[in-house]
């Protein structure tokens, strides 16, 4: 088992999927005849003259984007209604038979550009206008409009698809070709990373409401991301059992408990998406979440070991809602009011402990107020694999006890750990904490191999 641990704790990433944990945030833009029929799935019948935005401004989305601090944006070219924001040559159901006569991926491609940010798309497999849907053709017609969006836009960052297809049980069904679609990518953008149920580079957290899990391995067996390469050979109990049963939906993904059982592993971490309102694409009566809500979000998406993809749905005029911008702008200003500037502090590794456990301790410059600590950030050299399975954060207190100001599982690219008031649910006669805190204490409690830890900050 032991032999087996190693070798996980030495799966590692591509550089394509380092730079999309570098990334750590960007934007959905979720706009199609759906925004003028009030509807999140179209029927695929809608006249292409109902698409008319008068007041199309990608520069505003990319602004809006930025002032939250995201990196990037993945235009939906293609929902499941089939209407194309490209004047594609193989479809009439597109832009180029609407009142709008704009090339809408052009424009916002090149927006992001302008605005120093990176540019990705979204091309539903499921296509309720097309003809040849549900026929061997139907992969042809894909694999066309995946060449146009390649080649007539730039570098592309990301390529996200889901496995939708909402026919039901009688209606069309179609086999969507996927390693055909991979090849493509590969070929033509090189450094795209793709989104899928089941990889090959980056999966679907389960949900589309932001919620994170207690721990959000990107080491993962392969019987879930089957479209992804294995790193390792099968677990020792590989043969006492399967993992057939897994979902991305499943609480447990990664975790010790289930790897010894896979055939393999590969590097395939979750993306966090939500959108800023119920809805994935604009309706007048619906109001962005909660500041609240938002930032909590971020801190366990970007803040646990994934990426946050926050959907920001255009207007029937082509604009970013001023409802939705002003709470992008409360985002980005918490943000950088939390995490702009870290505490300064000395950061050591304890000599002399296991290499699976080590210790380091955070020594402040000057004695600091407990209250004054909000965060401690903790981010692993995931270049070399992801390892450690749980930790606790401690302080010194005038009595020496252990109680943890935060303690979590795995860390991968970066973990936000909220430093809690240790006393607050004991006896508070018990409470020997002093106003003031010198030095804080990192114990990984456990790992798969060598612990490598990148940064270690404080807020």
């Amino acid at each position: 088992m032991i032999s087996f641990l190693r070798e996980a704790a030495h799966v590692k990433p591509t550089p394509n999927q380092l730079a999309w944990y570098d990334m750590e945030s960007y934007a959905f833009i979720h706009f199609s005849p759906n925004t003028y029929t009030d509807r999140e799935w179209g029927l695929g019948d809608e006249p292409e003259s109902i698409f008319n935005p008068t007041r199309l401004d990608c520069d505003q989305w990319v602004e809006a984007i930025k002032s939250a601090g995201m990196k990037g944006m993945v235009l939906t070219a293609k929902h499941h209604d089939g209407f194309c924001l490209w004047p594609s040559k193989y479809t009439e159901h597109s832009v180029k038979n609407s009142p709008c006569q704009k090339d809408i991926v052009k424009e916002a491609s090149e927006a992001c550009r302008r605005g120093g940010i990176k540019f990705g798309f979204y091309l539903s497999p499921w296509d309720r206008n097309s003809s040849l849907y549900g026929t061997p053709e139907y992969n042809d017609y894909f694999c066309n409009q995946l060449t146009e969006l390649l080649t007539n836009y730039g570098e592309i960052f990301y390529v996200w698809f889901d496995n939708a297809c909402g026919e039901g049980p009688n209606g069309k069904k179609q086999v969507y070709d996927f390693p055909r679609y991979f090849e493509l990518i590969h070929r033509l953008q090189p450094k795209a990373v793709i989104f899928n149920d089941f990889g090959p580079d980056i999966r679907w957290c389960g949900n589309e409401a932001g919620v994170a899990r207690h721990a959000e391995w990107a080491v993962v067996p392969t019987e879930l991301c089957h479209f992804a390469e294995s790193q390792t050979g099968p677990g020792p109990l590989s043969q006492e059992g399967d993992l057939s049963y897994m979902y991305n939906a499943d609480d447990d993904i990664g975790t010790m408990a289930n790897i010894l059982y896979s055939k393999g592993l590969a590097f395939v971490p979750a993306e966090i998406d939500m959108s800023i309102r119920p809805g994935w694409f604009w309706h007048e009566k619906e109001e962005p979440h909660s500041l609240e809500r938002l930032f909590h979000t971020y801190l366990t998406s970007v803040g646990a070991n994934s990426c946050l993809n926050l959907n920001l749905p255009p207007n029937r005029e082509g604009l970013i809602d001023q409802r939705d911008i002003q709470r992008l702008k409360e985002l980005g200003a918490l943000l950088r009011q939390e995490f702009s500037t870290p505490r300064a502090a000395h950061v050591e590794k304890v000599a002399g402990c296991p290499a699976t456990q080590p210790k380091y301790t955070i020594t402040f410059e000057e004695p600091v107020r407990a209250e004054e600590l909000k965060y401690v950030v903790l981010a692993e050299d995931i270049a070399q694999g992801q390892r450690v399975e749980s930790f606790r954060i401690t302080a010194d207190f005038a009595s020496g006890g252990q109680y943890a100001l935060a303690q979590g599982t795995c860390i991968g690219h970066k973990k936000i750990c909220q430093l809690r008031d240790p006393f607050a649910l004991q006896n508070p006669l018990i409470d020997d904490s002093t106003p003031e805190i010198r030095q804080l204490t990192v114990h990984v409690t456990a790992a798969r191999d060598e612990v490598l830890m990148k940064d270690i900050l404080v807020y």
